[in-house]
């Protein structure tokens, strides 16, 4: 037994002990290797959360727009972004949306609706898609506490603007009413100097008159003509319909007093709330209620039918967006340069206008167009350095 343990001592412990650290090494070398596979594995984490998606992203902007319309969405989250154009970009392209209305407005004819009908049914589209872009965002729907006196005066304002500006197109001719319009841009920079405390600089005022002054050259010789008109005693009494035309067109100059105080409070909620949607969301909710009001009891209520429902819609979610990119565009930039900016859309009218030959091009209508399309582009390339400064 001795002898055997003996052998077993010399044969297995002598030999095997000392082989032993022979084999012993492979652990040591899997000792070695696993600190160099945990090291792998962890980086497998960082490489897809952040080094790996480096490089796929490179690739993707050069992959994604040949397989989808990647270029327009980066587009948009780069206008979206708060980008040092950022500002004069979202009032432009809410500009841009608003023309896209008018022409799909005139090229696709449909049944005739009462205005108080089609800003209810506008009104209330854009309320219904503010409320789920609140939603799935995660903001609060009616805005912080501390918010919210901001957002009822806005949509108090805002819903004024829109009623007396009602008033004043279904009594005003066309052209009175639109150049009316146009005077809220020039209201809200007087509003932001007095309520924002906002700084008018020479270049500002300069932008805003050069486009108003294009707007007039654009309607002067309508202007002139209905002017002639009433001096002759040929006043349109369909548009007045008994009212008094220095009443309307006081009316008129409250839709824009009221519509430029509105811009500052849209840009004051904007800020304070981190969410342009919401001022959005606050119009809607308090105009679509009230203008549902006024339809059925001032109005007789047109059924539309499929033709007319479905442009109304497809109006109603431009207007949302169009609504959205100026709320965004007025939180990124000063009310002046953004209310500039504004002009681009009686340029834009005119000129599709002139090229499907609904009306003939005339001197003015150039001039009117090149007026405020220089003063655009210098409000859009001189005005962001200026704020970086």
């Amino acid at each position: 037994m001795a002898a055997e343990n003996g052998d077993h001592v010399v044969e297995l412990v002598v030999h095997d002990t000392q082989p032993s650290p022979s084999p012993s090494p492979p652990p040591s070398s899997e000792a070695e290797i696993i600190p160099l596979l945990n090291p792998v594995q962890k980086p497998k984490i960082n490489i897809f959360t952040i080094s790996y998606p480096r490089t796929k992203t490179r690739e993707q902007v050069t992959r994604l727009p040949e397989s989808e319309t990647s270029l327009v969405t980066q587009f948009i989250l780069w206008v979206w972004s708060g980008s040092r154009y950022s500002g004069l970009l979202c009032t432009a392209i809410s500009s841009i949306i608003y023309f896209v209305m008018e022409v799909l407005s005139d090229v696709f004819s449909a049944q005739s609706i009462p205005l108080l009908e089609t800003a209810f049914t506008r009104c209330t589209i854009v309320t219904i898609l503010s409320y789920f872009w609140l939603r799935k965002s995660g903001h609060s729907i009616f805005g912080q506490t501390h918010v919210r006196k901001l957002l009822v005066s806005r949509a108090l304002m805002g819903y004024l603007s829109l009623m007396s500006y009602v008033y004043c197109i279904q009594r005003l001719p066309l052209s009175q009413a639109i150049v009316l319009s146009f005077t809220t841009q020039i209201m809200a920079s007087i509003a932001a100097r007095i309520i924002l405390n906002e700084k008018l600089k020479i270049a500002d005022i300069g932008g805003l008159a050069c486009s108003f002054f294009g707007v007039l050259f654009i309607f002067r010789q309508i202007l002139t003509n209905q002017g002639s008109l009433v001096k002759a005693g040929e006043a349109n009494n369909t548009y007045l319909s008994g009212s008094h035309h220095i009443y309307v067109v006081l009316v008129g100059l409250f839709s824009s007093i009221t519509g430029g105080i509105s811009y500052c409070l849209i840009r004051a909620g904007a800020k304070a709330s981190d969410q342009p949607v919401v001022t959005v969301f606050s119009f809607g909710i308090l105009a679509s209620s009230a203008a549902g009001i006024c339809t059925f009891s001032f109005e007789d209520f047109v059924l539309p039918d499929l033709h007319s429902f479905l442009l109304m819609l497809v109006l109603g979610v431009l207007a949302f967006f169009a609504e959205v990119f100026l709320a965004r565009g007025l939180q990124l930039e000063k009310t002046t340069k953004a209310a500039n900016v504004q002009y681009i859309l009686a340029a834009l009218s005119q000129l599709w206008s002139i090229s499907s030959s609904r009306i003939a091009p005339s001197f003015g209508r150039l001039v009117g167009c090149l007026l405020i399309l220089i003063s655009v582009c210098c409000t859009m390339y001189i005005g962001p350095d200026k704020e970086m400064e």
